[in-house]
């Protein structure tokens, strides 16, 4: 069997954040990443994803995807956003899907399904 069969169907979340780490170490940008810095990026890059959509209507916002260059302009600006969170859970020691888990859980928790039981009340969920 060739090492090409016995790889993943696509990417890993720890493969990606590996290559991150060494794409960053090959240019020698690790003193700039500081949790600071990658905070900073990916808020920027969170509002360029927003841009994309800032003055459409709902119908329009709906439909970006089926348009090539706007899901083209999505697709790199998400690239962009996962790349800095990655690189941001890195230098600070997150598991992102072990802290997604528990955001997940504690907001089953706190916001019951309809039907569920009563609830702890009303609040926000971020």
């Amino acid at each position: 069997m060739s090492d090409r069969e016995t790889e993943p169907a696509g990417p890993t979340l720890e493969g990606l954040r590996q290559r991150l780490t060494e794409f960053a170490a090959a240019r020698s940008w690790e003193p700039f990443h500081t949790p600071k810095n990658l905070a900073a990026a990916l808020t920027v890059e969170a509002g360029e994803l927003l841009e994309i959509f800032q003055w459409l209507t709902p119908e329009q916002a709906a439909s970006v995807m089926s348009e090539p260059d706007a899901a083209h302009r999505v697709r790199d600006e998400v690239a962009d956003v996962l790349a800095y969170l990655l690189q941001f859970c890195t230098v600070v020691g997150v598991d992102p899907l072990t802290a997604l888990a528990a955001k997940i859980e504690r907001n089953e928790l706190r916001f019951p399904a309809p039907g569920a039981g009563p609830g702890p009340g009303a609040g926000s969920a971020h």
